[in-house]
């Protein structure tokens, strides 16, 4: 049974009115609930600090897919004859994630189970090393960015600037590995530990971090255009990126992961994994009367 969250339990204490229909037996859905269904939703809140402290990692790789294909049009993207198209680096994520799974079962899980007998990280675990990797990513960028305006103030309006697309790796691939991590991590997370009932709504509410972090992207992109100019075409991320500093917009977000990474780590240590019998799904058809 979940401990916190009591104020609920009186959902399932019987009250008058809250039975009806022929001979006052039948209980109002409306009005009660069984002990387990109240367990049940305990156990979704539970997990809602957590949801809420991962949605950051989704907000940095957002900017993996807009910001850095943008530099990446300004930067020499020649190899040898070949023109590398802007939006193709991606591929370095798929690349990223590949090589850190081969190197997670092929090294990492063999290691861990002799030295502390479990195969592999826990979920809160790999969810932590992806949060990591993130603001490792994000202060690479920052470097990165530093670096390209750096060069295109030197260039003096030659396009493409005299700099390799390939500086760009490091960030893609950090976030790349730490997607490795984190998407196992929340999936392994969300199903695990939510009720046999929930199953499908903790997928759902996985795939939520997802999308509210391009929406808090997109949220940080309009106040920050906002508040240093941007409006105008100018500020940190003006029109013209060679204009702009997007390098103190990517330490901004490395201070903002920074930040929710431990906001994670308290609530991962408030939080209490679910063991199996103690779960609602393992409870007796007793346990459904209130």
């Amino acid at each position: 049974m979940v401990r916190h969250y009591r104020f609920l339990d009186k959902a399932a204490i019987a009250a008058e009115g809250d039975f009806g229909g022929a001979g006052g037996s039948k209980p109002n859905p409306w009005k009660i609930s069984t002990v387990t269904r109240v367990e049940e939703v305990k156990m979704m809140i539970r997990l809602l600090p957590i949801w809420a402290t991962t949605i950051m990692f989704w907000t940095v790789y957002a900017q993996m897919i807009t910001f850095s294909v943008e530099q990446a049009s300004t930067m020499d993207r020649s190899m040898g004859h070949f023109q590398i198209p802007s939006g193709s680096l991606t591929v370095f994520f798929v690349s990223a994630i590949l090589i850190t799974l081969a190197v997670y079962d092929l090294f990492i899980i063999p290691f861990w189970k002799r030295w502390k007998g479990r195969p592999g990280f826990t979920n809160l675990q790999q969810m932590a090393i992806g949060l990591i990797l993130s603001i490792f990513g994000m202060a690479a960028a920052s470097l990165i960015e530093r670096k390209r305006l750096a060069v295109a103030k030197s260039a003096d309006g030659v396009t493409p600037l005299p700099i390799t697309v390939f500086y760009l790796i490091p960030q893609f691939f950090l976030i790349g590995s730490g997607e490795a991590f984190i998407y196992t991590g929340q999936l392994d997370f969300f199903i695990t530990q939510s009720p046999k009932g929930m199953k499908t709504m903790s997928t759902g509410l996985f795939l939520t971090t997802l999308s509210l972090g391009f929406f808090v992207s997109s949220l940080l992109v309009a106040i920050v255009k906002n508040i240093t100019g941007g409006a105008n075409g100018k500020g940190w991320l003006a029109d013209t990126i060679n204009h702009g500093r997007l390098d103190l917009f990517y330490a901004m977000l490395t201070i903002l992961s920074m930040i929710n990474f431990l906001l994670f780590i308290i609530c991962a240590i408030w939080y209490k994994p679910v063991k199996p019998n103690n779960s609602p799904q393992n409870k007796s058809p007793a346990d459904e009367k209130c």
